[in-house]
Formats: structure tokens, sequence, C-alpha cells
């Protein structure tokens, strides 16, 4: 039965003259916290038989990192894309991007070198919610016991009010820079799963997630669904999670599928889980840069419907 029905599926796209592929636009490389060069995932994405390949390494910002590009490799980063984009046009459509850090008043898009980036896209993510004091920013998305420390000595051990900065900081973000793509929506809860800091059920918390949608709704941002703490960390729960996936759905806010692949063999980690959950959600549509312009695409098992 299993063999009879593929066969008619796949005469039914033959005739029909449909093509189905995934995409990934979350994607980093070895010029921040990636494990290869950027070409390595090309290969793989190729042997995935994908339609459409992002890169999105983490932008440089004004202090020391261990994971963004560092300012004096940033142009080779835009070059070597650029490379890769020519020599594998006519094989699978390539675009040119990075993950753009907020933090209010020292970086974004449209501070210092980002503003005079020529992308093809842009995601704008936050990983830094308030500072200590030193005036350090506090990194969420490092180590367990830095996260315990901001949230101690910053918010004095108040999860709702750390939520609460972040997700300011996230409306800030969306309104003034404006982004392609908003990464990782709800990832202050990162270390919940383990910890138990709060319970998404609490109506504070979701109050404040919910503002953030109004916001992401007029601004017309796509919302990416990330797999990474899945098939990462082995977190059921996906960014966002599964009932402000369903609130997307219900609000029409556009949705896409990302993988946050720091590996050649992450890039379409996760993804037949997250169909299924999309796919609970009620999300239709997956949101993909094809012909150097967002669509809505149906989506199936195998992918996109192209």
């Amino acid at each position: 039965m299993f063999n009879r029905v593929t066969f008619i599926l796949k005469d039914y796209f033959r005739i029909n003259k449909l093509h189905l592929a995934w995409t990934n636009y979350h994607s980093h490389t070895h010029f921040c916290d990636g494990s290869d060069k950027p070409e390595q995932y090309i290969a793989a994405a190729l042997n995935l038989n994908m339609a459409a390949y992002g890169y999105s390494s983490h932008a440089p910002v004004s202090f020391e990192t261990v994971w963004c590009i560092p300012d004096n490799k940033l142009n080779d980063y835009i070059k070597e894309i650029k490379a890769i984009k020519e020599k594998y046009s006519s094989d699978i459509q390539i675009y040119h991007g990075l993950e753009i850090d907020f933090i209010p008043g020292i970086a974004g898009r449209s501070k210092h070198l980002m503003k005079d980036q020529k992308l093809d896209f842009f995601i704008g993510s936050v990983h830094f919610a308030g500072n200590f004091a030193d005036g350090t920013p506090w990194n969420i998305d490092h180590t367990v016991e830095l996260f315990e420390k901001g949230l101690t000595e910053i918010f004095g051990n108040n999860f709702l009010k750390a939520s609460e900065k972040f997700y300011d900081i996230s409306k800030q973000m969306i309104i003034e820079d404006k982004p392609d793509v908003i990464g990782h929506l709800d990832k202050i809860k990162m270390y919940n799963n383990k910890k138990n800091y709060f319970s998404e059920s609490d109506k504070f918390y979701r109050n404040q997630v919910l503002s953030v949608l109004e916001v992401i709704k007029k601004s017309g941002s796509i919302v990416e669904v990330n797999t990474r703490g899945y098939y990462r960390y082995g977190q059921l729960d996906l960014y966002p999670s599964q009932w402000i996936i369903e609130k997307l759905a219900v609000m029409d806010i556009p949705v896409m599928l990302n993988s946050d692949s720091h590996k050649p063999e992450e890039i379409i980690g996760g993804f037949e889980y997250a169909l299924e959950r999309l796919k609970e959600a009620g999300v239709k549509r997956l949101w993909a840069l094809i012909d150097d312009s967002w669509q809505g695409f149906e989506y199936n098992s195998q992918g996109l419907i192209l």
C-alpha cells in the first residue's frame, strides 16, 4: 500500500509539474561559531536536493564574543559567499545574509557597519537582555551558569521581569530594524525545560508574547520556526513553542522553517518533526526566499511545493 501511494504521489507531482524541496536560511559557518567552510554546507544542500540555501553567520558586535564574525573577517565572509553564489548559480539558489543581534544603543541593523551592507536578507535576533552592573550585556544563550547569574544579579531571580525585558527589546528590534526574519522568537525559555523557571501558561508571560505578536503582525516580518533545540538538545518544544505557533497561524503571520545549523549535517535537522507540529498548529504555508522574493508555499512531508 505504501509503495502504491508513493508512486501515485510521484506521478501527481510529475504530471502537475510540481517540485518538492526544502530550504534553510538560518545557518552558520566557520566565520562565526559554525564548524565548516561555507562551501561544505552547499555540498550538503546539493546532496539533499534543496531548492535554496541562505547563509546567516552571526554579525560582528562592538565587544568580544566567541561566536560572532570578527570585524576584520566580515569582508572575507561577504566575498566568499558572493563567490559561492556565482559558482553554484545553476545548481541552487544561494542567498547572502547575516544574523544580526539587536542590543539597544549598541548593535543592530541600523548601527555602525551593518547599515552599509547590502544583504539578500537578515535575521534579527535577541541574545542579550539587560546589563550587569559593570555594563556588560547579559548573554542569555551561553551557559546555564551565566543565565542564572544574570537572572539573579540583574532581575533579582524574577524570571518574568527578565522575560519582559527580553520581549521589550524584541519589540524595539522589530520596529527599529525591521528584520526580514525574526530568529528564535522565545529564546528566553532556553533553559526552562531543565530548570523550570516559569510556566508558559502564566497569564503575564502569555501577554508578553502576545504583545510581541501584535507588533510582528504590523511589521510584516516572518517568524522562523527554529528546530535547533530539538535536534541539538533534545527539547520537544521548538522555538517558538507550540501554543505560539498556533497563534501565528490564527493571526496569519508568515512562518518559515529553519534549522539554525552549525554543521553541514544539521541543515534540515528536525524538519520532519517540525513539519508535524506545524500541521497540528494549523500553519498552511511556509515562507521562503525564492527567485529573489519572499513567497509562501504549501508543503508536505517531502518539502515545500514549489
